[in-house]
C-alpha cells in the first residue's frame, strides 16, 4: 500500500515505513511489531516546512536543542481521530506534547496559500501562531475549518486507503490511538528509483 504526497517545486521521494502494531492485551507484554503497511511520500520541496519534513525524514540533521535525534524513525502517529485527522511528528514525547524543527525549536508560518479542501491534505500541526515543528497531520476529510491556522505543504496522491486504515483501524474520537501505529522508517527515494516504486 502506497501514499504519495506532492507538495510544491524541487523533487525528493520520502520513504516511511509505517508499522501497525496492535496492542491487544495478549502483545502488551511483547516487543513483538508487526510490520503490515509500508507508506510512500512523494514530495516536492518548496519552503521551510517542506525541507524541515524532508529532513527529519532523512535524519540528516542529527540532534536537536532537546538532544532527540530529528527523525521520523520511531516515531508514532499519536492522534487519530476518525472522520477528521490522523497525526504524527511529535519527535520529542511521541505523544503529542513536544516538537522541534530543524531550524532548533520552532518556526513561523510561511503562508496559509493552499487549504485544507479535501482529505488527503498534509499540513503542519502547531500551538498557534509561528509554532511549526516536527508535528504534521494528513486530513480525512475536508477540514477547511482549520485555513489560516495550519501551513498545508502537501497532499496525498496515491495510497488514501492505507490512510483511511489507520484512521478505522486505530482511531478513536478522543484521538488517542486504540492500536500502535509507528513509523519504523523513513528517508529519500532518489529520482532514479521512482520508477521501481510507482
Amino acid at each position: 500500500m502506497r501514499i504519495w504526497v506532492l507538495l510544491a517545486l524541487c523533487a525528493v521521494t520520502i520513504l516511511l515505513l509505517v508499522s501497525l502494531a496492535f496492542d491487544q492485551a495478549r502483545r502488551e507484554r511483547e516487543s513483538l511489531e508487526e510490520i503490515t503497511h509500508r507508506v510512500f511520500l512523494d514530495i516536492e520541496i518548496d519552503g521551510q516546512r517542506a525541507e524541515n519534513f524532508r529532513a527529519l525524514c532523512t535524519g540528516e540533521k542529527g540532534k536537536g536543542t532537546t538532544a532527540k535525534d530529528l527523525h521520523y524513525k520511531g516515531t508514532p502517529f499519536h492522534r487519530i481521530i476518525p472522520g477528521f485527522v490522523i497525526q504524527g511528528g511529535d519527535i520529542v514525547f511521541g505523544d503529542g506534547r513536544g516538537s522541534e524543527s530543524i531550524y532548533g525549536g520552532t518556526f513561523p508560518d510561511e503562508n496559509f496559500k493552499l487549504k485544507h479542501s479535501s482529505a488527503g491534505v498534509v499540513s503542519m500541526a502547531n500551538s498557534g501562531p509561528d509554532s511549526n515543528g516536527s508535528q504534521f497531520f494528513i486530513t480525512t476529510v475536508k477540514a477547511s475549518w482549520l485555513d489560516g491556522q495550519h501551513v498545508v505543504f502537501g497532499r496525498v496522491i496515491q495510497g488514501m486507503d492505507t490512510v483511511y486504515a489507520v484512521e478505522g483501524g486505530a482511531g478513536t474520537y478522543s484521538g488517542k490511538p486504540r492500536k500502535k501505529v509507528k513509523i519504523i522508517d523513513s528517508g529519500v527515494i532518489p529520482i532514479s528509483k521512482w520508477e521501481d516504486e510507482s
